[in-house]
């Protein structure tokens, strides 16, 4: 069970950060759409910023954006042959600092792909102002320490660990993707996840990292956010949430999958206790995408990834409607970059003599 919290740990856009942006000298507007991005994103176009101040392309927005870019908060990006556009990536660190995100990697450099991702992301928030939404590691952790009635263990949040002993770091909520947050009395959680490709391979271990707190959760949807050329996908990512959700593993089957997935990555294991489970007969029982997935999830979590996915609250969840999983298509364009979603890339950056900057 899940009880109220504070309306200021529901969103990262808090009062408390844009009075710090406004203290810079920027308006309440203006600071209130620059925190959006420097939490969710990074980066932005001049539509996005028109559309959330409700400016026209006039005097406004160009002095807005020329003052970011010549007081060196903001480089503007100009991509392709053509130079047709600009997104603006704002990498200036006291703008972090001012909002206690420092190390947030949102300021470094990153492939023109990310930053388009990014740029959809943003989008994404931006259009439903009916939830608070959540976009730094320690705001999750924050929000969801003190929405649980009973705290989770550290284990149940998704999380990526690196090094080990003394020297392991963990990234909790790794793919770092917006958390919508109910405000106004609903109970309902949203997790956007963005599709970068039409085979849902990485959206199958991001349910599998984040199927232990969404049994925690009263109700939730995985919202899959789709560009217009992923469109034609949304069965397989359909399928992709009932496959891992709809089918819970049994304790043999976990059992059978700890001691396939010890072997195949090279571990000397005793012989299986089912005399007729072998490494071939596992390899060919246990090869679907779902396993895949697992599999990938297993090398960090060990056994536990797999009993996160026993029993039935999950699937109890999606046939009474506590849990759904959602598609929402991305509208607009994306100065015509988005092919390279999901593709590493070279980052141009350049301002041309004349240009006025506000061409997005």
């Amino acid at each position: 069970m899940m009880k109220s919290v504070s309306i200021r740990l529901c969103q990262s856009v808090s009062p408390s950060r844009i009075g710090c942006l406004m203290r810079l000298g920027f308006t309440e507007r203006q600071a209130r759409f620059l925190v959006h991005v420097l939490v969710f994103s990074g980066v932005f176009l001049e539509r996005q910023y028109r559309a959330f101040t409700g400016l026209a392309h006039g005097q406004k927005t160009h002095d807005f954006l020329a003052r970011l870019v010549t007081a060196g908060y903001a480089t503007p990006i100009t991509p392709g042959a053509l130079h047709r556009g600009r997104l603006f990536h704002v990498q200036y660190k006291p703008l972090y600092e001012a909002i206690g995100e420092p190390n947030n990697r949102h300021r470094k450099p990153a492939s023109l792909g990310r930053f388009v991702e990014r740029l959809m992301l943003l989008d994404a928030v931006l259009a439903d102002r009916r939830y608070g939404w959540l976009g730094t590691e320690r705001d999750k952790r924050t929000y969801f320490h003190e929405a649980f009635e009973r705290d989770l263990p550290d284990d149940w949040y998704p999380h990526l660990s690196f090094g080990s002993g003394a020297e392991q770091t963990t990234r909790f909520f790794p793919e770092k993707l917006p958390i919508g947050v109910p405000l106004h009395g609903d109970r309902r959680h949203v997790f956007l996840y963005l599709a970068t490709r039409a085979v849902p391979t990485d959206f199958r271990v991001f349910l599998v990292r984040l199927a232990d707190l969404l049994r925690s959760v009263d109700e939730w949807s995985v919202r899959v956010l789709l560009p217009r050329r992923f469109r034609k996908a949304a069965a397989l990512y359909r399928y992709a949430v009932r496959d891992a959700f709809m089918r819970p593993l049994t304790p043999r089957e976990i059992d059978e999958l700890d001691w396939y997935f010890r072997s195949r990555r090279g571990e000397l294991v005793c012989p299986s206790r089912d005399p007729d489970l072998d490494l071939t007969t596992a390899a060919r029982t246990f090869g679907a995408a779902r396993f895949e997935a697992l599999y990938r999830v297993w090398h960090q979590r060990g056994v536990q990834a797999l009993w996160a996915l026993a029993g039935g609250t999950l699937r109890d969840q999606l046939h009474r409607g506590w849990g759904r999983v959602e598609f929402a298509e991305l509208p607009h364009q994306y100065l015509q970059l988005t092919p390279l979603v999901g593709k590493a890339g070279r980052v141009e950056k350049m301002l041309e003599p004349g240009d006025n900057l506000a061409t997005a």
